[in-house]
């Protein structure tokens, strides 16, 4: 038990981190790690799934990626897959992919500079990381919890529940609905510093709310903030992703992406 609190202690002090929005991380994963698994998913999905020849959905796609990540430097690799799911995704090691049905849902350059922004805020700030890190810490506090509070006893067995019912929605299911919101806040200013408009970001998600009209899970149980507070929160961002953008267009940084 005492080796196991020790570890357990050593790996909440080692693994103290900042994400870019200044918050406090528990972070202890080897980053390559994370990179070779994102590598490995994304060899599979290219496996699994058709890869779009369509050129101009390919050229329009990697305009909006180069102009984002040429922000965070680094190597990035694309794929537009088809699959008609409004949806993209990055992934640690550099890897992005775009679905066919999100270029076909966006209007313009800068709504898909919105999803590929939040995409790519979501590694850098290690959310995959944090999110597996925090599994990892969750489990060990768990075995920990039932060495210490005699899970033999009724009042033990009723003390492991809880911490379980309180890991998977006081711990786990929150902090995804935090990377969202603090993914949207990342991808906002990354899309503005590349140049695109930010304020499309609101009407990009004004859209996906549309597209997803019928039976919405209950906010508080759902790993993704409601439409309508993502949009809410976006807008009170606005203001400061505005001079952004203008400070980006002022050097020179206009992209030019036709769908």
């Amino acid at each position: 038990m005492k080796k196991l609190l020790i570890l357990f202690l050593i790996l909440l002090l080692s693994g103290c981190a900042t994400s870019p929005t200044g918050r406090s991380q528990l972070i202890f994963m080897p980053d390559a790690e994370l990179n070779s698994m994102g590598l490995q998913a994304f060899e599979t999905m290219k496996r699994d799934t058709r890869i779009s020849s369509n050129v101009a959905s390919n050229q329009f796609v990697r305009c909006i990626v180069e102009a984002i990540t040429r922000e965070v430097g680094g190597q990035w690799e694309v794929a537009v897959f088809e699959d008609d799911s409004l949806n993209a995704f990055a992934l640690p090691g550099g890897k992005i992919g775009v679905n066919t049905g999100l270029v076909g849902l966006v209007d313009n350059q800068h709504q898909l500079a919105a999803v590929i922004g939040h995409e790519v805020g979501h590694v850098l700030a290690r959310h995959s990381n944090e999110r597996m890190s925090q599994r990892i810490g969750t489990q060990m506090g768990i075995s920990l919890a039932q060495a210490i509070a005699a899970p033999q006893t009724a009042l033990g067995q009723t003390a492991i529940g809880l911490l379980g019912v309180g890991a998977q929605y006081g711990v786990i299911m929150p902090f995804s609905r935090l990377h969202e919101s603090e993914a949207d806040r990342i991808g906002l200013d990354l899309m503005a510093k590349a140049g695109f408009d930010p304020a499309e970001s609101v009407v990009l998600w004004q859209k996906m709310s549309q597209a997803s009209q019928g039976p919405r899970p209950v906010e508080f149980l759902s790993t993704h903030p409601s439409h309508d507070t993502r949009i809410q929160d976006l807008q009170a961002r606005l203001p400061a992703a505005r001079q952004i953008q203008q400070q980006a267009n002022a050097a020179g940084k206009i992209p030019r992406c036709m769908k």
